[in-house]
Order: structure tokens, then sequence, then C-alpha cells
């Protein structure tokens, strides 16, 4: 018996203890880097111009709100403001004031952010959506890369329009048919407008690595950096 305790003591002084297990920082997924650092900083309320103070004014006093935060986006425009000006107005008109049901814009906005992985974008956009009545599964299949085998026909039609329209840079007769049968001359004009201002959102957000609000974590992996 004395023997066999004595072995049991030595085993238990020369086991390796358990690897501990290691947590991601706050706000961020496994595996996922660090947000790269932005090349824009927002401009000190002190510092203003006027012209960025009437670009701040035009904004909160359109569409959007007076409670519109100077993020993503608008916080590019803010340094170049007569461009932020022009783009501000097809912005609030391509979001809130189109012929496009809400729904159908709501889903081509975020068609859009997840082709270009514009993390604020969907940030944005993603319960905007919701509200307007995407389903959280088509969320998430758009989310996850997923084509939304489920959704409604319409959003089927308009998630056809715009892959087709990104990989071949053009669209077919029956693509542009089905699309046109749903919003008509002036609605094909308008989502093709709803799709060049958010793309334009996209880059903006993307070239000039527009952070998310702090403690956000980011809805897709960031590609390597060159």
């Amino acid at each position: 018996m004395a023997a066999k305790l004595a072995r049991t003591a030595k085993t238990a002084k020369t086991a390796k203890p358990a690897p501990k297990s290691r947590r991601a920082p706050a706000g961020r997924s496994p595996g996922k880097t660090k947000a790269a650092a932005p090349r824009l900083a927002p401009p000190a309320d002190e510092r203003l111009t006027p012209e960025q103070r009437a670009l701040i004014a035009a904004i909160r006093s359109g569409p959007r709100g007076k409670d519109t935060e100077m993020r993503g986006p608008f916080a590019v425009f803010l340094h170049a403001p007569r461009y932020g000006q022009l783009a501000q107005q097809l912005g609030g008109h391509c979001r809130l004031e189109t012929s496009v049901p809400p729904r159908l814009s709501e889903f081509a906005i975020l068609v859009t952010a997840r082709l270009w992985r514009a993390q604020y974008e969907w940030h944005v956009h993603a319960p905007t959506a919701r509200r307007a009545g995407v389903t959280a599964q088509t969320i998430r299949d758009l989310r996850a890369g997923r084509k939304p085998s489920a959704a409604p026909k319409d959003e089927r039609a308009v998630y056809d329009f715009i892959h087709e329209l990104y990989r071949n840079k053009r669209v077919s007769d029956r693509t542009y048919g089905r699309m046109h049968a749903l919003l008509g001359d002036a609605g094909m004009v308008e989502l093709t407008g709803i799709l060049g201002y958010y793309a334009l959102v996209s880059m903006s957000l993307d070239v000039f690595r527009m952070p998310l609000p702090e403690g956000v974590a980011s809805p897709f992996a960031e590609p390597r950096r060159s």
C-alpha cells in the first residue's frame, strides 16, 4: 500500500498542468486581427471650419434627423465639406426618399456592404433592415456570404441583380426584366443610384479605415494586410 501511495504522489508531481484557456480581447472574435488605425482623424469641434459646421447642420437638418452622429462616411465627408454636401444630399435621398420599398432598399444596402466587407455600413444597416422587414435568417445568410435561399422572391431578385452586376459589370435582359417588373423605370434608376451611393460609402469606409464604435465587434473578418 505504501509503495502504491508513493507511485501516486510521484505521478501527481510530474503531471503537466492543463493549458490555460485563451480568451479573445473584449469586442473581438477569436482569431481576428486588431483593426488597423484610421487614416483620417475626426476634426476637433473647436477647429471646425464654417464649411464643416454647415455640413454638420445640413446632415442633421435633413431626413436623417438632428441626432445623427458624425461617424462613418460623415466623418470622411467632413474632410472635404463641399464634396460632402453633395454626397450627403444624394445619400439622404437614396436612403429615405426613393420609390424603392424600404425593405428592398435596405436589403440592397446589406448586399453591397457584404460585397465590400464594409464594417460600419453593415453595423448601421443590419438593424435598420431588420426593422424594415428583412428576416433575421436572411441577414445571417448575407453576413455569412450565403445566398439567402429562404428570402422572399423580390429580395432574391435584388440579390441576383446586384451579384450579376458586380460579377459581369452588366446585367442580362432576364435579370433586368425581373427587377423592372417589380420597380418600373423610375425604381430601376433609383435602385441603381442606391447601389452606386453605397458603393461610394463602402469605398470611403474601407479606404480610410473608418472605425466601428468602441466595443462593437467587426461583422466581417478583415482581409490580410499587404
